[in-house]
């Protein structure tokens, strides 16, 4: 597996990821309503993400697979946290963890994270040492619950 940085040539694999888990994630099961929410993560959006300096975005790939891949913004939101359903289950998502929060730290992050789960992903940041920190909200045809990870007191 290798880990790199996103570059602009990586945006449509990347929208193109975050589409497969479309029923995943919205209200509707049809994804009706969500029209704003996908603008948000197109390809011309995701071009503008990774372009971003304030958004740190690593993929993983395996061959010319995109495998998955993180984005955290101004060193503490998890902006971005999706594996390819071939790839789950194999520690990827834990791998990119890891290694995003070692470069958000590096960076001057202080430790504390946020993220805005999907429903699905609750387990999967609950194991990273996130806990919900409000309740479930619906917003742009999808659900989304918040996750805070405090800084480390080492």
């Amino acid at each position: 597996m290798n880990f790199r940085p996103a570059t602009t040539s990586d945006a449509a694999g990347v929208s193109a990821l975050i589409g497969s888990f479309l029923l995943e994630y919205t209200v509707d099961p049809t994804g009706a309503g969500a029209e704003e929410f996908l603008a948000t993560v197109s390809e011309e959006a995701e071009r503008g993400y990774i372009a971003s300096p304030n958004i740190e975005f690593l993929v993983a790939e395996e061959g010319s697979t995109l495998a998955g891949f993180i984005a955290i913004r101004d060193h503490s939101h998890v902006f971005h946290l999706f594996v390819d359903r071939r790839f789950q289950g194999r520690g990827l998502a834990r791998e990119l963890w890891e290694r995003a929060r070692s470069r958000a730290l590096e960076a001057g992050g202080d430790g504390a994270f946020t993220v805005n789960s999907s429903p699905r992903a609750v387990p999967v940041y609950g194991r990273f040492g996130f806990v919900e920190s409000g309740s479930r909200i619906e917003k742009h045809g999808i659900a989304v619950f918040p996750m805070r990870l405090e800084a480390s007191k080492d």
